[in-house]
């Protein structure tokens, strides 16, 4: 059968009292398997192999066992087994001269223990820093849902991950369509009867529980009052249009569906829990602070928490995470850049959009978020503009869009000008945007996929003045009242950058390193100062920049962004904080003190203000959050007028007014954009 170890005779006792392996020894014996075969070895416990004589196959006989341990003045085996908290411990064995370690096993030992510790502080670190991290959607198989002319944005899907939602211009008006996913048919559910739908703050679309119904938000034609604000419900399978949760702006339900979070769009975004309905008693277990925003809430899967996303608009956001009960929020990520659309593909890994710190983006982000280290998951040049998730999260809906920016000019009448008249710029660059009217020149930014640049247009000709590499130019450049100065500002490595160079983009330099900017710089009237935002403690405030140097000196305590200042110099105007989806404009005098003006609230989307020449009236851009036209506003009368007539795929970011009053240059912004499907593999 086999022979034994040290000298010992083969085993005879009968099947049920034999061990078969080191660890049923172990376990009998009531030690680990290292002790025992350390005791076989150098204690001549009985151990018998079989007759193939591999080190592992033995087995041992019970009784031999009992009557060793008795030898050798251990407690029987059983003994063991059924007394181990006896008061009395164990005799230990008394080793002879000849077991004691070697001299070099003194030194080995020591050195092993050193590279046990040194494998585990590695291991911990490799986990610490997510080593083996593996993406979510490595194994996940694409396919294109939309493949229409014009823009497809907003997506959902529902919890059962059967159908999907998404607004498209494919009728010519935006609306709200379905698909049941791979059915290849398409039906429009609102047929032009929401005036507005598009609001890339906020998720627009989404379902109810059971997929009965698609939801939406949507906003009365010109609303400037929270009430203006509520979500809709259309059957999936079409129907008529209904409120659904009236007054509010977002909600989410929670996964068994038997709570709804919720947020109203006044000032902070209060956010409320309930059991399934709004009402008027219930109160917000957080307001986000004056000035910034709480938008996409998302419970977790087991209702522990609510994630949203809270900061400044549009690009000081981050995602945080509150208790149904309220307290104090905890934040999850530190981009501090343009955040939204969070959803759980599971209990711990939280997906998202977000660009990254020079700007560009948005692309889709992951994040454990015990661990809340951010993997970018999207590897191409693909912007990435809504992302939602089924129940399970094993399928994914993102919107994929590929902008494209182009310059205009058109004249200035004493009727609204119609899209006719307008006449595309001619230009050598491709992406460019932020124009400016300079004396007899035009200044814009060019965008490449590493760095932006700004260039002037001047007899036919474009040139460039000023280059960064892997800087984005925010706000738009500024030229100074004389026409010999640029001011811009740059987000690089970082840091926020004001510079200042002359006319022909010579003697570029630094004026303030010192601020975390916002929005466009302006030129103040004498040219010896510059007024930006600037970012303190979550709220913009108005800064002068002296150009010879000086220190920054805080200008305007109030929420204040996007300066631009009257010809003779008297006062600037500026935006104030966004409310819902408006915020007001507003003007101080050269003291800061407060000076009349007609009462003005704007959509959000466009903060630019131009003066016409002789300040008597600005330019502004009025409309809904996503198609806009020209105003000019009387400051005196407060008398109203309308400058374009510009048809819905026209899309306005920004514009300028030419010095002498009759011509604007806009930024006109096309999107193409696709629906997409995610399926990722079953864990």
């Amino acid at each position: 059968m086999g022979e034994a170890s040290s000298g010992t005779p083969p085993s005879t006792s009968p099947p049920e009292d034999r061990l078969d392996s080191w660890k049923e020894i172990a376990a009998y014996l009531n030690r680990d398997v290292t002790t025992v075969q350390r005791w076989e070895k150098r204690e001549g416990m009985p151990v018998h192999r079989h007759q193939h004589d591999k080190i592992g196959s033995v087995y041992a006989s019970r009784a031999d066992l009992d009557a060793w341990t008795r030898s050798r003045n251990l407690p029987a085996a059983r003994d063991n087994l059924n007394n181990a908290s006896l008061a009395n411990p164990p005799v230990p064995l008394q080793r002879s001269s000849n077991s004691i370690l070697p001299a070099k096993w003194r030194l080995v030992l020591p050195l092993a223990a050193i590279g046990v510790a040194l494998g585990i502080g590695a291991s911990f670190w490799l986990e610490r820093t997510e080593y083996f991290w593996r993406s979510p959607i490595a194994s996940a198989r694409f396919q294109t849902v939309t493949d229409f002319n014009g823009v497809e944005q907003d997506a959902a899907v529902s919890r059962d991950g059967h159908f999907v939602a998404f607004l498209s211009d494919r009728d010519g008006q935006t609306d709200v369509w379905v698909t049941q996913a791979g059915s290849g048919q398409f039906l429009n559910l609102t047929r032009g009867s929401a005036p507005e739908l598009v609001n890339p703050s906020v998720r627009t679309l989404g379902f109810t529980p059971d997929g009965s119904f698609v939801t939406f938000w949507a906003r009365k034609q010109d609303g400037s009052k929270g009430g203006d604000i509520s979500i809709w419900e259309v059957p999936t399978l079409g129907g008529k249009p209904r409120p659904y949760l009236e007054g509010v702006a977002e909600y989410d339900w929670s996964h068994d569906g038997s709570r709804l979070t919720y947020h109203t769009p006044g000032p902070g975004d209060p956010l409320f829990v309930s059991d399934g309905s709004r009402r008027p008693e219930d109160r917000p277990i957080f307001t986000a602070p004056a000035g910034l925003h709480s938008h996409f809430p998302l419970w977790a899967r087991d209702s522990a928490f609510i994630y949203f996303v809270q900061g400044s608009l549009p690009d000081k956001l981050d995602i945080w995470r509150i208790r149904p009960t309220g307290g104090t929020p905890e934040r999850i990520t530190t981009h501090n850049g343009r955040v939204s659309h969070p959803v759980l593909l599971d209990r711990r890994t939280l997906m998202y959009l977000a660009n990254d710190p020079d700007g560009s983006g948005p692309w889709v982000y992951s994040v454990d978020v015990e661990r809340r280290i951010p993997h970018r998951l999207s590897p191409g040049l693909d912007r990435y503009t809504s992302l939602a998730a089924s129940a399970d999260g094993r399928r994914l809906v993102v919107t994929v869009a590929s902008p494209k920016r182009t310059l205009w000019r058109l004249p200035i009448g004493d009727s609204p000008t119609e899209v006719s008249a307008a006449a595309r710029i001619s230009l050598t660059t491709s992406t460019v945007f932020s124009p400016r009217f300079g004396p007899n020149y035009l200044l814009y930014v060019s965008a490449t996929a590493t760095s932006e640049s700004i260039w002037k247009l001047a007899n036919g000709t474009g040139t460039e003045l000023w280059r960064g590499q892997e800087a984005r130019v925010f706000g738009g450049p500024a030229i100074s009242p004389d026409g010999r100065y640029i001011a811009f500002s740059v987000r690089q490595h970082g840091q926020t950058l004001l510079y200042v160079m002359q006319g022909d983009g010579t003697n570029a330099r630094i004026i303030t390193d010192s601020l975390d900017l916002q929005g466009a710089p302006a030129w103040a009237p004498d040219g010896q100062s510059i007024t930006s935002a600037a970012d303190d403690r979550g709220v913009p405030h108005l800064y002068r920049v002296p150009i010879n140097g000086g220190s920054p000196a805080l200008f305007v305590k109030e929420y204040s962004v996007d300066p631009a200042w009257s010809p003779d110099g008297r006062f600037v105007v500026y935006s104030g904080p966004d409310i819902g989806t408006t915020f007001s404009v507003k003007a101080v005098t050269v003291e800061a003190d407060g000076h009349p003006l007609p009462t003005l609230n704007l959509t959000r989307g466009a903060r630019h203000l131009a003066f016409l020449p002789g300040g008597r009236a600005i330019v502004l851009l009025r409309g809904e959050i996503q198609h806009k036209n020209l105003w000019l506003i009387d400051l005196k009368t407060g008398a109203e007028r309308q400058l374009t007539k510009l048809t819905s795929d026209f899309d306005i970011r920004d514009f300028d007014i030419s010095p002498d009053g009759r011509e604007v240059v806009l930024e006109r912004v096309q999107d193409h954009s696709d629906v997409a499907l995610l399926d990722l593999p079953r864990p």
